[in-house]
């Protein structure tokens, strides 16, 4: 009988005044959410206090949940430079507290993540969440789409680092060619 190994990915999407986080485990083709919630930031109004909240949040998610990988969604350049800046500093102190734990970093667009996940890489939220609820059997619509963001890095994560189609940098002819490469992403009820 042959030993599964299953593999824990905590994905992240940063944010100064709610930031995203979901674990998925992944076991042979099962994927499985052990968590999915948000950390809300904006009643504390002192930004360093902040960072500190998320460093604390992503370290105790470390411990309790012991995550093999670590992906994070990459802040994308907005016209608010103010912006950017703080977005950055909250995916900086996220990246240090994976450092710290020893978890490997990665980091992926938001093109990128929502291309793995709806093949098109300008897909709306509500598309992206509509995905991620065919794909993993999600009944309830959670109250944030920063949690479903953080889900949709971390089973991009998955999809780009075990599946050998991931890892293809050929795009597909259509449809079919997505379809015929991608079998084990299709749910069979």
């Amino acid at each position: 009988m042959a030993i599964s190994k299953s593999n824990i990915i905590l994905g992240i999407d940063p944010g100064t005044v709610v930031m995203g986080y979901a674990i998925i485990e992944v076991n042979g083709s099962v994927i499985k959410i052990l968590c999915m919630d948000v950390l809300k930031l904006g009643s504390v109004k002192d930004i360093y206090e902040r960072l500190e909240m998320i460093h604390t949040k992503v370290n105790l998610l470390i411990t309790q949940y012991k995550p093999h990988t670590f992906a994070i969604e990459a802040p994308f350049f907005g016209k608010n430079v103010q912006s950017m800046l703080k977005l950055g500093r909250a995916q900086g102190v996220a990246i240090a507290a994976a450092m710290q734990g020893r978890i490997n970093v990665t980091e992926y667009s938001p093109k990128k993540v929502k291309q793995s996940i709806t093949g098109n890489g300008n897909a709306a939220k509500e598309q992206v969440w509509k995905m991620l609820q065919q794909t993993l059997s999600i009944e309830e619509r959670p109250q944030y789409f920063d949690a479903t963001d953080a889900l949709a890095v971390a089973l991009c994560h998955h999809y780009q680092t075990s599946s050998p189609i991931g890892k293809l940098t050929k795009s597909f002819k259509g449809w079919e060619d997505f379809i015929s490469r991608n079998q084990e992403r299709i749910l069979k009820k």
